[in-house]
Parts: structure tokens; C-alpha cells; sequence
């Protein structure tokens, strides 16, 4: 049960309970389509008139579109119901500590166009060179005036009403103002999030619309850095500061290697990308400074190139991804722990090594795990090829089409 915040509150008015019904209406065809009138009335469990003024006030806001007919062994023949993505664009940035990837994408995340390129971290010039990437990638695709908004993500803590970035270590940028500067830049709406918080949002929003997917979960995003978005009964979990989530830089080992926020030991200075490959080659992670760190990622041999070293016989990249295995169960345990979620998401390149490390995983989650059932909590990896983070990115901008009212 929720208690209602008497300082902060919705009075529900005539048109509420409506609202509340278009937008279940909308959930519904966005899990099922294509579905008729009938089948949305079913699922709905309302009359065929309800469902039907429901839907054409959807059609007239250009929420849903109509497509074609069904069969019918006999009477009317069922005109099938869309959610309308294909013709709404959405640019989608993620921002690392490497590379920097611009996503031309639908609102439901299909891909459109890509761009990649090397992160600028002075802020002035990585806006102009970023509005100037954007306004030419519109303009190639003729999606100047079909484009409903820009989705950026960073591995940091932001601020997401105000979109300040209030932290991201990776970056060096802090109390950093993206938001408002690329707005003026492209004229157009600019949403900017936690690289994590926002990969929460797509698998909500943008995943494989199964309606049975979970209402709480954590989702892990292993890059230059690692972030945590959690899920908690259907809603994101930002807390007062907005820097819920950051189990990145919880503590593994006080003496642990200097992780990249100035802190030693953290979680992400285990399992991040540099940290892997840092296993890997034996560099001493706390030596090194920023700009070596810097060249490391963009040098040609990623982690990729180490799984592919390890199925090859490479002893010493397989003892590497073990290891790593073996700090990321850890890592999971406490999350599990803490949050005791339905289903844990992995994403990031090293999850492509899932079937060499799962079990290692599993076991450093059963040390550390508190109860026989929390050991048994689901592990899901998603796909590197569907740019989780860029999908993420585009969720900034459609998920709120989705979003459940508030009320009360």
C-alpha cells in the first residue's frame, strides 16, 4: 500500500477516471497488437462501446493508428489496432567515457540511423559538435519535423527534472548542465538520464511488449563503468537525490584497486571494462592516470576481443572473465539482498561470455545471498546487439506516452 503524500497530490476530477482507462487501453494494444476491438473489450473487461470510444479518442490524439482486417467465420470483419512508432522519431545519445553513439531511432527503438564518435569532454564543444551531429543526421533522414524529442544518457548521476548531471566520475563532469545548453542548440526537448536508470525504462517500455515481464527488477549495465537501475512495482527508483541505484561504487574491498570516482575498492573497479581488461594485461588501475585509461578503452583490443581470446584456448583471458564472474556474483548478491527483486537484467559486453562465467556467477551469488530462495532469483542477459543504452535513451522520450496518471 502507498500513502498519500498530503503535500504532494492529484485530486482526481470527472475526466480522471477516463484518463485512467485511455491509458490501459493504450498499454493493452502496446502489449497485443495487433488486436481488434473485441479482444481489447475482452482483455479490458468492458463493453464493445466503451472500448470503442476508448480507441477512437487514441486514433484522434495519434496515439494508435488502424491497420488491416482480419478474418471472421462470420459478421464484421476485425480491423486490427496499432500503436503508432514507425512515423515518431526520437534521437538517442549515450555517452561514455570512450565513444560517444547517436541513435536515429522510432518510438519503439528500431534503429534507424548510428553515429559514433570519440567523446569530447570539454561541455561547450561537445555540445556544438553534438547539435551539429544531430542536425545533419535529421536532415539526411528528412526526420526534422517527425522528431518528438532527444533522449541523452551518461554513466552518472543525474538530476532528472532539471537534467543537470550532478556526477558522472568516468566524464570529470559534475554540476554540469547538458540539458537546457542542447535544447537551445537543436530546439527540441531534451531528456537527460543515468545511463542504467534509463536502460530500467526500455525494459519496461520498449522490451518485447510481454505483459507477464516483471513489475520489480534491477538492471545492470557493465560498460565503462557500471550502473544499476531498479524497479520497484512498475516504478523507477530515483530517490531524494536521485542517486538511488549507484550500486556501482558500493565497496567490495576498502584496499581494492582506485576506482575512477576517487574511492578505492568500489564494484565498478572490478567488473567495468577497463577493470577487465586491466585484468587481463596486468595494469595497475590506481597508477594510472585519466588519459592512459583514456587511450586503453580506445585501443583496438576490447573485451570482446578477450572473450574471443578465451573460447579460443587463451587461459589467461578465460582466468580473466572467471574472475570477473566471480566479483559481478558478488556484486548481484547484495542487490538481491537489498532489494529482493523479482528478475535481475545483465547487459554489457561481457555478458557475451555468459555461457563461460554463469556458473561462477551463481556460485559467488550463493555465498553471499542470504536465503536458499534469493540465490534462485532469475538472471537474464540481454542482447549487446540492441544497443540496450541507446534503446534507453529513446524510452526517455516515448516511455511517458505509456506512463500510468498519478492520481492521489
Amino acid at each position: 500500500m502507498r500513502k498519500i503524500n498530503t503535500c504532494d497530490f492529484r485530486v482526481a476530477t470527472r475526466s480522471t477516471s477516463r484518463e485512467i482507462n485511455s491509458r490501459i487501453a493504450l498499454n493493452v494494444i502496446h502489449e497485443h497488437q495487433p488486436i481488434s476491438r473485441a479482444d481489447l473489450a475482452r482483455r479490458m473487461k468492458v463493453t464493445r462501446g466503451v472500448a470503442s470510444t476508448l480507441v477512437n479518442e487514441l486514433i484522434g490524439q495519434g496515439l494508435i493508428y488502424e491497420g488491416a482486417t482480419g478474418d471472421a467465420a462470420r459478421g464484421r470483419k476485425p480491423t486490427f489496432l496499432h500503436v503508432r512508432t514507425r512515423d515518431r522519431f526520437v534521437v538517442s545519445i549515450d555517452v561514455r567515457f570512450s565513444r560517444t553513439y547517436i541513435m536515429l531511432s522510432d518510438f519503439a527503438g528500431r534503429q534507424i540511423a548510428l553515429e559514433i564518435f570519440d567523446t569530447i569532454f570539454d561541455i561547450g564543444d561537445f555540445i556544438k559538435n553534438l547539435g551539429n551531429r544531430i542536425r545533419r543526421l535529421l536532415k539526411v533522414h528528412n526526420a526534422e519535423a517527425r522528431c518528438e524529442g532527444i533522449g541523452l544518457v551518461v554513466p552518472g548521476m543525474v538530476d532528472y527534472r532539471t537534467g543537470h548531471i550532478l556526477n558522472a566520475p568516468t566524464l570529470g563532469w559534475r554540476e554540469v548542465d547538458v540539458r537546457d545548453k542542447l535544447a537551445a542548440s537543436t530546439g527540441m526537448p531534451v531528456h537527460v538520464e543515468n545511463a542504467a536508470k534509463a536502460c530500467a525504462l526500455s525494459q519496461m517500455w520498449l522490451s518485447n511488449n510481454n505483459p507477464t515481464s516483471a513489475q520489480s527488477f534491477a538492471y545492470i549495465s557493465v560498460s565503462d563503468g557500471v550502473g544499476v537501475g531498479v524497479v520497484v512495482n512498475g516504478e523507477l527508483l530515483r530517490g531524494r537525490d536521485h542517486i538511488a541505484g549507484e550500486f556501482g561504487h558500493m565497496p567490495l574491498n576498502l584496499d581494492g584497486p582506485r576506482c575512477m570516482c576517487g574511492n578505492n575498492g568500489c564494484w565498478e573497479a572490478y567488473i567495468s571494462n577497463l577493470a577487465i581488461l586491466s585484468r587481463y594485461f596486468g595494469w595497475n588501475l590506481s597508477k594510472r592516470s585519466p588519459k592512459r585509461l583514456k587511450d586503453a578503452e580506445r585501443s583496438s583490443f576490447t573485451v570482446l576481443d578477450l572473450v574471443a581470446r578465451a573460447r579460443s584456448g587463451d587461459s589467461k583471458a578465460m582466468a580473466a572473465v572467471l574472475a570477473t564472474g566471480r566479483f559481478l556474483g558478488l556484486g548481484i548478491a547484495t542487490i538481491i539482498n537489498l532489494v529482493n527483486p523479482d528478475c535481475i537484467y545483465l547487459a554489457g559486453e561481457i555478458t557475451t561470455a555468459w555461457d563461460l562465467m554463469e556458473d561462477t556467477v551463481r556460485e559467488a551469488i550463493a555465498e553471499r545471498a542470504l536465503t536458499e530462495a534469493a540465490t534462485r532469483t532469475p538472471l537474464r542477459v540481454t542482447s549487446t546487439q540492441e544497443y540496450p543504452r541507446l534503446r534507453g535513451a529513446a524510452a526517455l522520450i516515448a516511455a511517458p506516452t505509456f506512463a500510468a496518471p498519478r492520481v492521489a
